[in-house]
């Protein structure tokens, strides 16, 4: 699950209540799962470009001591530079109107910070390893995908040198898949040690243009997945599906375990899916007046770490594919995209009409159709070019 801390959220770093992180722990362990991915608030963290706040770091720390407890043993993924979260932009003001992603001296104060984090838990038993930052296209979406595919590149080596062998990714949403805004599709699917997908039926359109329960929004994240296939150079290549979720504000709530349970499923059919990171852990307290509404009841747990009814569903299922995993299909029917389309789900309308057909597309890029080894080693026999 991404935590989200039950009391007082991403602002438990200035307001830290430790026992209470310990409780939360203790309550998503409790349904099953084997990792978190954590935020760190940039301006919290960093509050001028040669300064970073070490008493923030020892709490990053203490939190990854309560993740090794006895009663949780989770793994940590630790997003850095979080200048956009649950709906609200957190850059620090010392940015001013510089690009994080092309200003040099920007990028200098960035690496000091994935330096300081590494040097306090790189060497943690719980450390998973170190995302860029939460869905940076969102305030970078002037930038070129170019330029943003260097920067990830080059800050993602960075993380492997400053913490070898750990899983670094670069936390995108939905829009470099579908837009390439300020990261290529090529490039989210080259950079760091997974592809990552964020997949919600709602923030992609998907079920406006599909239907609350329709095949384009139980099986949105198999099409991510395979469309991160698509443009990865070598198969198999890891994918992390980081964020899903729902929201009453999209569907009765009552409908929500059946659909979450279903679009996992849906989702391991792809073959190299690394895991499944539910948003959030736990609602947000109401007490916080200034979020969207969609924002509040998207937790598995409440703020008194209550299991709501979709905690209870995904804490049978991770039970079931523990001992009974979903096996990933064999696609050997390869749908192409052609070049010039995709944008938005346009390009996916004809591969959920295969899958109503009883169709389990590949996805092909147009400038692979005649590479008969990459084609091969995927096992795709035939393709569909309409």
């Amino acid at each position: 699950m991404n935590y989200v801390p039950s009391g007082n959220w991403w602002f438990s770093w200035l307001e830290w209540d430790p026992a209470s992180v310990l409780d939360d722990l203790r309550a998503v362990s409790g349904l099953g799962m084997d990792h978190v991915r954590v935020q760190l608030l940039w301006p919290v963290f960093q509050p001028d470009p040669a300064v970073v706040n070490r008493t923030a770091l020892r709490r990053l720390v203490e939190l990854m001591d309560l993740a090794d407890h006895p009663d949780v043993r989770l793994d940590v993924s630790v997003s850095v530079l979080d200048g956009w979260l649950s709906g609200f932009t957190f850059l620090p003001a010392w940015l001013g109107d510089r690009c994080m992603i092309t200003d040099e001296d920007v990028v200098r104060a960035e690496l000091l910070l994935f330096d300081a984090v590494a040097d306090y838990v790189g060497g943690h038993p719980r450390f998973l390893g170190l995302d860029l930052g939460n869905e940076l296209s969102v305030p970078n979406g002037r930038v070129a995908p170019a330029a943003g595919d260097r920067w990830a590149a080059r800050l993602l080596d960075h993380c492997e040198a400053i913490a070898p062998g750990r899983l670094h990714v670069n936390g995108v949403d939905h829009q470099p898949w579908f837009e390439g805004r300020t990261f290529s599709p090529a490039g989210a699917a080259a950079h760091g040690g997974a592809s990552v997908l964020h997949c919600y039926p709602h923030w992609t359109g998907a079920i406006e243009r599909y239907g609350r329960d329709g095949t384009g929004v139980l099986h949105l994240g198999e099409y991510m997945a395979e469309l991160a296939e698509a443009y990865a150079e070598r198969p198999g290549r890891p994918k992390w599906l980081q964020e899903f979720g729902a929201s009453p504000v999209e569907r009765p709530a009552e409908t929500i375990p059946d659909w979450a349970e279903t679009f996992v499923r849906n989702t391991l059919t792809s073959r190299g899916v690394w895991g499944c990171t539910w948003w959030g852990s736990h609602d947000v307290d109401r007490r916080y007046s200034a979020f969207v509404e969609y924002e509040y009841d998207l937790g598995l747990l409440t703020v008194d770490n209550e299991v709501k009814p979709t905690g209870a569903r995904l804490a049978r299922l991770v039970e079931e594919l523990r001992t009974d995993p979903v096996r990933p299909v064999d696609r050997h029917v390869g749908l192409v995209l052609p070049a010039g389309r995709g944008k938005g789900l346009e390009a996916a309308d004809r591969f959920f009409s295969l899958v109503d057909e009883g169709v389990r597309p590949a996805l092909v890029l147009s400038e692979h159709v005649d590479d008969a080894p990459r084609l091969a080693a995927r096992g795709i026999r035939e393709l569909i070019t309409d």
